[in-house]
Order: C-alpha cells, then structure tokens, then sequence
C-alpha cells in the first residue's frame, strides 16, 4: 500500500463506475472502506470497487461523530462488538501512528452519580477487564477529580487508552490505500437495485450498471433497503436517530480536560449524554437521540415521506415506543430545548449549568430494529447468493472498522470462494 497521505491525490470519488468487476463494495463511509482496502490486500489480482451514493466520501455516521477511539468497555464479553471493538482499536491506533493521522490519548471518566449506578459501574469494569481493556482502575469521589478537576459523582472509572481521532481523515486514508492497490473508488453513484444473474450480480445505480462477481453492503442507514433488494429477509429494519451537539464556548472549554461519559442504561445500546475534547480540542456535549423523520435528517426538521413511512410501518417501532415512551419523551424534550440537554451534563459538571454552548452539529445513528422492538446491541451480518450485508453497525463501528474488515473478508473468501 501507498505511504502518501490521503490529500495527496485528486479525490478519488471523481472516478467513473467500472462496467465490471470482481467484487463491489456498496458504501463509501468508513467500513466499506476499510472492507474495500482488505479485500484489495488479500486479492491484489481481483478488482475491486466501491460504489458510494454521496458525491463524497464518509459522508454520514464516519464524520458526523464525536471522534472516539473506544476501548471496548461497555460489551457483553464474547459479543462481536467486545471482541472486534478491543482488536480494532489496536489496529486503528497503529495504522493512525504508520500513516501520521493526529490521535490523543485523551483518557475517559464513567461516573456514577447515584447510588442505584454502582453496581452497574462495577459491571462495567468487569466487562472491560474480561474483554481486555487495559489501564482501568475505579476512582473515589475525590480521585476522580485528579483526571477532572470540575466534575463530581460518587466514583468512577477511568479509562486511559480512550482516544480521539478524526474519522473522517481515517476514511481518506483507507481509500488512498484502495486505489494504491489498484481499486477503483466512485462517489455519486447510488444503487438502486441488485439484479441476480446466475453467476453475476448487476448494481443498477446512479451512473448506469455495474456488473460484480460478488458484493459486499456496508450501506449505513440504508443497509437493510439493499440487503432486502439483494434477496434479504427486511428483519431488521434500520431506524434512524438524530443525535445533535452542542459545543462549548472556547472561554469555557478548560471545565473539560478529557471524556466524561455517565453511567449507561444497559438496556439500550446508546451511551446517554456526555462530554468529548475533540481531536480538533473543541469540547462537544451530547448527542441527543431521537427517532428521525428520514435517513439523513441532520437539521431536526428534515422529513422524508418514504423514510417515516418505512419506520413508522414497522412493527417493531411501535413495540419499542410502548417500552421506551419515557426515554423518548425526555430525548424529545433535549432535542427542542438544547439547555434540558446542558443540564444532563451539568450532573457531571456543576459549573456547565453557568457555561455558553451553542449548537455544534448533528448525526445519524443507523440502529437495527427488530420485529419485537428489540435494539439490536451486537454487530449483526447477513448473506445472499453472491453477496454479504452489514446489517448493524453503529458505535464503535468506527475503532472496529479494520476489524470488522478482516471479519467480512474471511467469511468472503469462505463465502465466495476468493483464492
């Protein structure tokens, strides 16, 4: 692979769609093409393509996030995201050092702010040492204070080898790779259908047709609208939700030195409200996490018909709203008043309630649901006749994305038959 940087050529989203190739990768955003770059190592001989909707790269969840390089805390030991998230953070910290991409050791506080939390606060800890997390130690109200002077809670758990990093630049990187190894990489160019052919997989999209071997999908919030077209059950439904930050003023940026996140209700797979230092040093405070009315509602007005339609149809979405109505109402509530928002955050840090925020940026987390309203937690795949789906990959997708990579590619190579 190339050791150039990622700025060093002409964007490669301005390449024109191949009429064919060996294996198509639909998704431009961070795993797709961290797959795409795999692949590329394991067969230099195949060519390889990604297909990607927008008219540029990592375009959704790879940018619109608050940059952590997570450690693998918070899974259930032996899930797919524990086991990935705790390798792919080793390997993204590596490549980030090979390929000269900034990355900061920040460090993180888990704080538990009432009694009712430290149990789950021990749980935590116990996950994180039986997937391998190094460095986590259990702090006293007055130890937590040495990492953050400005924040309070009972105790917490501090976990050093939490990073930041921009994702955004990573996605750069990966694709460079791809097209050092002879790959193609096309930006505005949607698929909109996926015709079987026997032996061959047609990808009808925006800049014509595309005839593939096999294809990989790593489309995001609109993975399971292709697996579906490529043959897939539609369970389960991707559900998007908005999450909105807000951005410390820089006057006020020192009440934070590092990540504070609140103790997380285990039955949901979001992490609540929290503060970030970015690797840009800016301090966000958020998300919030509200159903979207479409798949890239970044402005919390934006409705597309055929988005709320499909969420809104699905069985699931309901029984989900009858269990978790008071989640949403208090998400809903955060959304429209951005200070309810600053005042989760001040739980954590007092001094928050007196500071200046405004609003910083939004993103789309793209969660599977399933018929029973469950919140698919684990990373979740699924296959067709040439083909193999990233049916749920939200948070830390992004540290796991080499992971993740690898995993695809064996069980492309098995799947396939790729030599």
């Amino acid at each position: 692979m190339s050791a150039t940087g990622p700025d060093s050529q002409a964007p490669p989203e301005q390449q024109a769609p191949p009429e064919r190739c060996d294996i198509a990768v639909v998704g431009g955003g961070i795993v797709g093409l961290a797959v795409a770059r795999e692949l590329g190592l394991r067969h230099p001989h195949a060519r390889v393509c990604v297909l990607e909707r927008e008219p540029g790269l990592a375009r959704h969840q790879s940018s619109h996030n608050s940059g952590v390089l997570h450690t693998g805390i918070y899974y259930a030991p032996g899930s797919l995201k524990a086991r990935l998230c705790v390798q792919g953070a080793a390997e993204l910290s590596q490549y980030c050092a090979l390929r000269g991409i900034p990355l900061r050791r920040a460090g993180k506080l888990i704080v538990a702010g009432k009694q009712q939390e430290l149990a789950r606060l021990r749980e935590l800890e116990r996950r994180g040492r039986a997937n391998g997390v190094r460095g986590l130690r259990m702090l006293g109200a007055s130890a937590l204070k040495d990492v953050e002077p400005h924040a309070v809670g009972l105790a917490a758990l501090h976990s050093p080898e939490t990073a930041v990093l921009d994702y955004a630049a990573v996605a750069r990187a990966f694709a460079a790779d791809v097209l050092a190894g002879g790959g193609r990489v096309v930006g505005g160019c949607e698929v909109s259908a996926v015709l079987d052919r026997s032996r061959t997989l047609t990808l009808m999209h925006s800049g014509g047709s595309t005839v593939a071997s096999h294809a990989v999908f790593c489309a995001g919030a609109w993975a399971d609208r292709l697996a579906v077209a490529a043959g897939a059950s539609p369970n389960p439904r991707i559900v998007p939700f908005r999450g909105a930050y807000l951005r410390l003023t820089p006057e006020h940026s020192s009440l934070v030195r590092s990540l504070i996140y609140p103790v997380p209700d285990p039955a949901l797979p979001f992490l609540g409200v929290h503060l970030t230092r970015s690797i840009h040093d800016e301090v966000l405070v958020g998300p919030t996490a509200l159903i979207a009315g479409a798949r890239d509602a970044y402005r919390l007005g934006d409705v597309r018909a055929s988005d709320l339609r499909q969420t809104l149809t699905w069985p699931g979405t309901w029984l989900m709203a009858a269990r978790w109505w008071r989640s949403g109402v208090t998400e809903i509530r955060q959304a429209v008043q951005p200070s309810l928002l600053t005042a989760a955050a001040a739980r954590y840090v007092p001094a928050l309630a007196g500071a200046d925020l405004s609003p910083a940026f939004a993103g789309i987390r793209a969660q599977a649901l399933d018929r029973r309203g469950r919140l698919l937690d684990d990373f979740a795949f699924s296959a067709t006749p040439r083909s193999l789906h990233v049916r749920n990959a939200p948070s830390p997708a992004a540290t796991a994305s080499m992971a993740i990579a690898r995993h695809v590619a064996v069980e492309a190579a098995r799947s396939f038959g790729l030599d």
